[in-house]
């Protein structure tokens, strides 16, 4: 399955670095001299952190290259001199993504749903989960699923396990699409920035089993869906995307549950396109996000 985008011979700079004045100038300036045309900029400066974020989606003639940073050589001179982290990637090259489930499998068949529709820059690499009851979803689009069961005591073992199919699979980026096990402390430090959960959202907050049901019973106005990158803090990681539906007296806890599945569908898949357009940026615990 393949992922065709737009424009022909495009490349995505992301660059981050110290506020100052002349960057967009000495980018922009930088790429002009190359022949690049820039078909898209946008930049942030956080006043708080004085930390400056740029994406620029540039347009190059002639061949392509194999290393996409091969399309900014001598690009390193000005990243030192205004002290930048930056990457470059072809806007057509897919990210390899692992999709971990348990039982739910809403999240599954949308983010599946939009892959085989060219929606989402992504390759599959395999789906992953603490239970056999989704399995069927997997061997329909001919993708490989790994069992992996988790209690207290194989914790620690099968995360090893987790880490090996990552490494063999060579994933760019996990997705927990309605896992139901909080990863440890190691591995989330591990996927930093590199795996992106949904949950629903209540204001007040009910934590532990049946959300819906103790917030039918309060009364709640909102409903609502949080993606976000994957902390050792549980649902504590900068967020990426967020929704709300309004609700009243009116809905049944089952008309509540089906309103919260869509719309953690919609922040999940939405979250997901922004990161694989490398739109999204962590500063510190939050996150910029060039929609």
């Amino acid at each position: 399955m393949t992922y065709t985008t737009k424009l022909p011979n495009t490349y995505t700079l992301r660059v981050t670095c110290p506020a100052t004045t002349g960057i967009v100038a000495a980018i922009s300036g930088f790429l002009a001299e190359h022949n690049y045309y820039i078909n898209e900029m946008s930049q942030y400066d956080d006043e708080e952190a004085q930390r400056f974020f740029l994406r620029c989606v540039f347009q190059v003639n002639g061949e392509i290259k194999d290393d996409d940073r091969d399309m900014l050589v001598g690009f390193e001179m000005l990243a030192d001199r205004f002290t930048m982290e930056w990457s470059v990637r072809r806007t057509d090259r897919a990210r390899r993504v692992l999709l971990m489930v348990s039982k739910f499998d809403h999240c599954l068949r949308d983010l599946l749903y939009r892959w085989e529709a060219g929606e989402l820059n992504m390759e599959v690499a395999a789906i992953v989960s603490n239970h056999e009851t989704l399995k069927p979803i997997a061997d329909r689009y001919g993708l490989r699923f790994l069992y992996i069961p988790i209690t207290p005591e194989t914790k620690s073992k099968q995360e090893n396990a987790l880490r090996a199919v990552i490494y063999e699979k060579k994933v760019d980026l996990i997705v927990l699409a309605r896992y139901m096990q909080i990863l440890s402390d190691d591995i989330a430090r591990e996927l930093h920035g590199n795996c992106i959960n949904i949950h629903h959202s209540f204001l007040p907050s009910f934590k532990g089993g049946s959300p819906y049901a103790q917030a039918h019973k309060r009364g709640v106005k909102l409903i609502g869906a949080t993606s976000h990158y994957v902390t050792g803090e549980l649902d504590e990681g900068p967020i990426i995307e967020q929704d709300i539906r309004r609700v009243d007296h009116r809905y049944s806890v089952a008309e509540m549950q089906a309103m919260g599945r869509d719309v953690e569908c919609q922040v999940l898949s939405r979250a997901l396109k922004m990161h694989l357009e490398d739109r999204v940026f962590l500063d510190d615990n939050k996150t910029i996000v060039f929609s």
